[in-house]
């Protein structure tokens, strides 16, 4: 079974910066496109970026030249360098990997992230 597990979320002022990691385990199928979504009070949940095995990136508009992902292959790991946070990015934040395993997608638990004016 892939399990993912996210860390690194937390309060910052904003302006501020923070790093999300994600760590997939299990049986991962290799040929796989892992990802961050996130969703506000209220909202429904949203693309923020993705990222495919060979590193083809995507990102939401909301996000483009503040946010960058990335990924280590051989930790099956994914990245998310998030700069100049806004009020507006508060959200639980959750990574997704499609093609990890047997069924469609995976998603992590979420971690919260927090950005004060």
């Amino acid at each position: 079974q892939v399990q993912l597990v996210e860390s690194g979320g937390g309060l910052v002022q904003a302006g501020g910066s923070l790093r999300l990691s994600c760590v997939a385990s299990g049986a991962i199928f290799r040929l796989n496109t892992m990802g961050w979504y996130r969703q506000a009070p209220g909202q429904q949940r949203e693309l923020v970026a993705t990222i495919t095995r060979v590193r083809s990136t995507n990102y939401a508009d909301s996000v483009k030249g503040r946010f960058t992902i990335s990924r280590d292959i051989a930790k099956n790991t994914v990245y998310l360098q998030m700069d100049s946070l806004k009020p507006g990015d508060t959200a639980v934040y959750y990574c997704r990997c499609t093609s990890c395993g047997p069924q469609y997608d995976y998603w992590g638990q979420g971690t919260q992230v927090t950005v004060s004016s």
